[in-house]
């Protein structure tokens, strides 16, 4: 690899902008080539939800290193909307497990607290603590616009001399001596390194390389609730699911008058093809979700649905991402994809593991974050 490798990412999402900006600031020159137009895929059709209320150390420190990041764009002029973000617990056990994460994000230097029951309605007064425990809330969370966030990334990265090319779809590659010849809908680009973050088409541009990439892409879909009146408060992010327990059901302000819900759980029969899927909100979805909602909050004024869409989570077997070399003899095709439905909150700190992985052949910045590659024994079909 030279010096200075120049280094071609695939996919203008979230994951691939912090790839390219964790890699121009360490001198590698970049080109970021999209089939459509800069977060035209999940990205942009994310909640764009940020939070560490989490049990799993490793899974909590990742967020340790995005939130770093997410600080020091917030200080440069990217929007990040504190709301807090409020995890429900239904078991003594899930408190339990909530205590032990209020430590662990403690000693991160994040800051966290259990909730009772009866304290529920301090944070959300239209909540229905009936069937719950409590909660873990962490004040500091919340959301931004992933829309505005890859643009935001964008301007930094061409500031730094790099390039984002829109509109160009990867058609084929070929590997040469020292690198890779892509073909493109608008020619050729001759490259040293290429990372993969084709979020829901990454095992289409994984498949280019005669790799086999096994990232499941799974419909989610989210609706706009509108209230007759405004909260006198800020609702923060309500979660209710607990390392796959609970109903899945979430919403938080998104404005005066106005909230965003959705349902985390789904139940795929089959992978979705990203380039030919149902982007609106199902009849059927919506009242599922109205049900869910006049459960857990019922009381809340003129509550009624609006617009709803739908985007793609690309979800691998064990529910965590791939980040690394699909095949360790060749370190200069990096898969950075696979993040579920947390692509926004760990984008940060994928694009850290990823150009590390570019730059140092291994991942030098996250410990733990090794586990992350997508091995043999990671990537195999899911569901």
């Amino acid at each position: 690899m030279t010096v200075s490798p120049h280094v071609v990412v695939i996919g203008a999402g979230t994951l691939g902008m912090c790839t390219a900006l964790n890699l121009v600031e360490q001198g590698a020159r970049v080109t970021v080539l999209e089939a459509q137009s800069i977060a035209s895929g999940s990205s942009g059709r994310s909640v764009g939800v940020v939070g560490s209320q989490l049990t799993d150390p490793f899974e909590i420190m990742l967020r340790v290193h995005s939130l770093r990041r997410f600080r020091q764009w917030e200080g440069e002029g990217l929007r990040f909307n504190h709301i807090g973000y409020l995890r429900l617990a239904r078991t003594k056990a899930q408190m339990e497990l909530f205590a032990r994460s209020v430590e662990i994000q403690a000693e991160a230097g994040l800051r966290s607290r259990l909730v009772r029951a009866n304290e529920l309605m301090d944070l959300v007064p239209h909540i229905n603590p009936d069937g719950l425990e409590g909660g873990l809330f962490g004040p500091d969370n919340g959301f931004l616009d992933p829309y505005e966030m890859c643009n935001f990334l964008a301007r930094i990265v061409r500031a730094q001399g790099s390039e984002i090319r829109q509109y160009r779809k990867l058609l084929g590659a070929q590997r040469r001596e020292g690198g890779y010849r892509l073909e493109t809908s608008h020619g050729p680009i001759d490259c040293d390194v290429v990372v993969n973050a084709g979020g829901a088409w990454a095992p289409q541009v994984a498949a280019l390389f005669g790799q086999r990439l096994h990232i499941w892409p799974e419909r989610h879909e989210a609706v706009v609730i509108h209230l007759d009146e405004p909260l006198g408060y800020t609702m923060p992010m309500v979660m209710d699911l607990v390392n796959g327990e609970g109903s899945g059901l979430n919403f938080r302000h998104e404005k005066p008058g106005e909230l965003i819900a959705e349902i985390h759980k789904v139940n795929s029969i089959a992978p979705e093809d990203p380039d030919n899927y149902n982007d609106q909100c199902e009849e059927q979805s919506k009242v599922d979700l109205a049900e869910l909602l006049l459960e857990r909050v019922p009381d809340l004024p003129g509550a009624r649905l609006g617009r709803g869409w739908a985007g793609l989570y690309p979800v691998t077997a064990d529910h965590r991402p791939f980040v690394g070399p699909v095949d360790a003899s060749e370190p200069t095709l990096i898969t950075a994809a696979g993040v579920g439905g947390y692509g926004i909150q760990l984008a940060p700190v994928i694009g850290q593991i990823a150009a590390d992985w570019v730059l140092h052949g291994a991942p030098v910045s996250v410990p733990g974050s090794q586990s992350l590659a997508p091995s043999a024994e990671r990537n195999v079909p899911g569901h």
